[in-house]
């Protein structure tokens, strides 16, 4: 009986473990306190979790110098001063000669240049199109999403009726009626394909009156017409509303911030050199916190005791100060500050030589780090160009056609023609040199090659257009020759 058991216990011992045995173990105690509850994409972004989110996100963004300078430098290398258009029709499709195809393409962009250079484009008259991609891309940024509307409204001296207007996040909500509908999630109406229909805004979330809400249809119910663009990185299957990139790392911000007050803090009391003087005669006047009378002048400028650059200060009798040496500036502060900034930099795809703008690393290295970044900053444009550049110039060509600015034979009859004359490139800020010489020689050994074009080079290193670099380099050579 005694053998039974031991060999029982040993085949016990020598059982293969498997996921209950670690990552999914509920006995170990380094698991106690995480949530194994599974919740749909909606729960887990119920409405208060998303307030919460995009409030923290926003004192961060006004008050962690970290955080500001990431969403910053985000803006910065995946906007820029704005994405430019490129069209390249698909030639294939209209059979046109090089030169006609050429003489389109210019048609557009001019006409597009004068709607999109200009505020006529902005339903607040305030901002052109560049302006307005860097606002929608940063709110999207500290917000998770910006909401887009394109309305058609006709302005005194304007010559396009295309508009954009921006809508913030905590305007799109469920109204208090339709609480109980299983179709509206966190302000978004869905179809049974959970495929948004309709979104609801409120006017003004912060009045504490009656709301007012207004239903916007995702799409136009007779045209298809989009009515609503959204901004914002899907993380779940079924998410109809985004995260602000700043969620994973706002405790790890706010602490390092903090830290960082409470450093500087006490290395500015560190560097106050105060003198008190101990006065051991007898004073009728009361000692520091003592009670006066009621009929004393309460004066307490001659009693206040502070530290502060050369002061001296007179102790009343009997009152000695002791001081505990702060020993600052710490020395463990810039590395303990770098080691945070690398977990930061790799929660939001930022080297953290990026991060901070600190390339005191080789050549190499600090390569490295750029081409790391730019990764991410590629991405992310791709999907600003997707989201909201090529549907806001869909709309442009519509009315730019139908008006008779851009002639398109059968634009509007056939939808490949339609989308010929849509097809366009959208280039933007380049990722810099660190050695210029190297780069361009490595750009002109690619054309060499026939691995890339004058064009795509020059877009990739200076973000310029190609045509009117070399238009501009015939006129300089002309003004050398005569």
């Amino acid at each position: 009986m005694a053998k039974k058991t031991q060999r029982a216990k040993g085949k016990n011992f020598n059982k293969p473990k498997n996921y209950s045995n670690h990552g999914a173990s509920k006995q170990k105690i380094v698991f106690n306190g995480l949530d194994d509850r599974l919740k749909s994409v909606n729960t887990d972004l119920g409405k208060d979790v998303k307030k919460t989110l995009m409030a923290r996100s926003r004192e961060l963004w006004m008050g962690s110098p970290l955080a500001t300078g990431a969403l910053k430098k985000l803006r910065t290398s995946v906007i820029g001063s704005g994405l430019r258009l490129k069209s390249t029709i698909d030639n294939s499709i209209l059979g046109l000669s090089d030169k006609e195809k050429q003489q389109v393409e210019n048609q557009i962009e001019n006409v597009f240049k004068l709607w999109a250079e200009t505020t006529q484009c902005d339903i607040q008259r305030t901002s052109n199109f560049y302006q307005i991609q860097q606002l929608a891309f940063l709110t999207s940024l500290i917000d998770g999403e910006c909401f887009v509307l394109m309305p058609f409204k006709k302005k005194p001296g304007e010559i396009f009726e295309l508009k954009i207007q921006l809508i913030e996040s905590e305007r799109c909500m469920t109204p208090p009626e339709e609480q109980s509908n299983n179709k509206i999630k966190n302000g978004v109406e869905l179809d049974e394909d959970n495929c948004p229909i309709a979104y609801h805004f409120c006017d003004d979330p912060y009045t504490l009156s009656k709301k007012i809400f207004r239903r916007v249809e995702a799409f136009g119910s007779i045209t298809g017409r989009r009515n609503v663009l959204m901004i914002l990185e899907k993380e779940r299957i079924g998410q109809q509303r985004g995260i602000p990139i700043l969620a994973p790392v706002i405790e790890t911000l706010l602490q390092l911030g903090r830290y960082t007050h409470s450093e500087l803090t006490a290395a500015v009391v560190s560097s106050y050199f105060t003198v008190f003087i101990e006065n051991e005669n007898e004073n009728k006047d009361g000692g520091f916190g003592e009670p006066i009378e009621e009929n004393q002048e309460k004066d307490f400028s001659s009693k206040n005791i502070e530290m502060g650059p050369a002061t001296v200060t007179e102790l009343s009798p009997g009152q000695k100060i002791n001081l505990a040496n702060p020993t600052r500036p710490n020395t463990a502060f810039d590395g303990f500050v770098k080691a945070m900034a690398i977990q930061i930099g790799a929660a939001l795809e930022l080297p953290h030589d990026v991060l901070l703008s600190k390339f005191d690393s080789s050549y190499s290295a600090s390569r490295a780090a750029l081409l790391e970044a730019w990764k991410m900053y590629r991405m992310r444009r791709s999907w600003m160009i997707a989201d909201f550049c090529n549907p806001i110039f869909a709309e442009f060509m519509d009315e730019a056609v139908a008006r008779g600015f851009i002639k398109a034979p059968q634009y509007f009859k056939n939808p490949l023609i339609r989308q010929a004359y849509l097809n366009c490139k959208w280039y933007g800020a380049t990722q810099g040199q660190i050695d210029p010489l190297k780069e361009v020689a490595a750009a002109k050994i690619r054309i060499e090659t026939g691995l890339s074009t004058k064009s795509r080079e020059i877009m990739e290193l200076y973000g310029d257009d190609y045509n009117e670099v070399m238009a501009q380099s015939k006129i300089e050579k002309e003004g050398i020759d005569a």
